[in-house]
């Protein structure tokens, strides 16, 4: 039953993806409107979040009801920050999307690999999103996050780089905001 039930929501999952990337925003997104949309995540807090030794930690120390309750919170707090850097993949989409027509070549070779990166963030954000739901029904099941984490990672320095060849005054500003 449980399968069905994990089968069904990682459809559901993936159509709503489908229908979200083909609706999805056209217009394009500037550099200085990232503060006004983009959801701030903290790396750090985040890969301490999915620490597979916490985890080990928090099994070993905890009775199986609590740990069970406790997991089920890291995964669902988890969700929201893989969310959160989905969502931020979009809007950096959509900045590179603008930008990539430049007439500076670096600038738009900039562009062009920030696009890339933020289709791939988005793409295997979906993917774990759905995985992290299934292990917060089912503690015993294992999600590795490490992948996501450093893809966003990877796609916030290509931001940096995109912003110090296009708007060098904001790029203090707009690290702050993704």
């Amino acid at each position: 039953m449980i399968t069905y039930i994990l089968v069904s929501f990682a459809i559901l999952a993936l159509l709503l993806f489908a229908v979200r990337t083909v609706r999805g925003h056209r217009e394009a997104l500037e550099l200085e409107d990232l503060q006004g949309y983009a959801t701030p995540v903290d790396i750090v807090a985040f890969r301490n979040l999915v620490d597979p030794e916490e985890e080990e930690f928090l099994r070993a120390n905890l009775r199986g009801t609590d740990f069970r309750r406790i997991h089920r919170a890291r995964m669902l707090a988890a969700a929201a920050y893989v969310r959160s850097t989905a969502r931020n993949a979009s809007l950096l989409l959509r900045v590179g999307q603008s930008v990539r027509s430049s007439p500076d070549p670096q600038l738009a070779e900039a562009a062009t690999q920030l696009v890339e990166n933020a289709q791939r963030v988005r793409l295997h954000s979906f993917y774990v999103i759905v995985q992290l739901y299934g292990a917060a029904m089912l503690p015993g099941s294992h999600v590795s996050l490490a992948q996501v984490i450093d893809r966003y990672q990877n796609l916030t320095e290509v931001l940096a780089r995109v912003t110090r060849l296009q708007r060098p005054q904001l790029t203090s500003r707009i690290a702050m905001v993704v």
